[in-house]
């Protein structure tokens, strides 16, 4: 079980670490801003999908290993759905209504989430490992 908890908490950190690092500013810099954007908006559901799905594993998993471990995984999920279910479409509504000043709010809690959950996701892989 500490081998199957540890593994799907380095695949949860793993995933948040590329999508935040890797694929997202790929995207900036070889498309058009025009591509990236509709591009974005139409991954964000499944990219919050996967790491609720992750997260809620990892969180169980974790519970017969590391309860700290556990307890964070469970921040993670919560936060994710609150980022999925709120604040994704909130960031889209100031996109559509052009609102500069709410879009860079919103877009900035959620860059600040996103963070959290990569540090809370590297902390309860060393928990674990």
């Amino acid at each position: 079980m500490d081998a199957i908890a540890l593994l799907t908490a380095a695949v949860l950190l793993g995933g948040m670490v590329f999508f935040s690092f890797g694929f997202a500013p790929v995207l900036f810099a070889q498309l058009p801003m025009e591509r990236v954007r509709p591009l974005l908006r139409g991954t964000f559901p499944f990219y919050y999908l996967a790491i609720v799905g992750l997260s809620a594993v990892a969180a169980s998993l974790a519970a017969f290993v590391d309860l700290t471990a556990a307890g964070l995984f469970a921040g993670i999920l919560f936060s994710t759905l609150y980022s999925r279910q709120i604040l994704m479409h909130q960031i889209n509504a100031a996109t559509d209504r052009d609102d500069q000043p709410a879009f860079k709010r919103l877009h900035g809690l959620s860059v600040v989430i996103q963070l959290v959950q990569i540090g809370l996701a590297g902390w309860a892989v060393l928990l674990l490992s």
